[in-house]
């Protein structure tokens, strides 16, 4: 089934994508204000495997535009937080490519 040529997209939010990046948002305000000194010390703390933690905090890396298109259910279909979880490219301009042709 396709939309009609000028039919917009329907928003579609991916709350678990959503929440890990409030997460990571989170985590990484408490480790810059030394409220905890190590990822380990925080990932203790949250009861999860700071090999995990340190995934998520990755978001903190991504490219504004994708956060933004992330919170407004506006990503593509290829955003996905396993794909974000990913090792990312270093600059904005090749995360934002990258995301386009996966």
């Amino acid at each position: 089934m396709r939309l009609p040529e000028r039919a917009t997209q329907p928003r579609r939010t991916d709350n678990t994508l959503v929440k890990a990046l409030a997460r990571a948002f989170r985590w990484k305000r408490m480790l810059e204000s030394g409220e905890y000194a190590t990822i380990a010390e925080l990932a203790e703390r949250e009861c999860m495997a700071p090999s995990y933690m340190t995934r998520v905090l990755r978001l903190t890396l991504l490219a504004p535009d994708i956060v933004e298109a992330i919170l407004d259910g506006k990503q593509g279909p290829e955003v996905t937080l396993s794909q974000c979880l990913e090792p990312l490219p270093p600059s904005w301009s090749e995360q934002t490519s990258a995301f386009r042709h996966t």
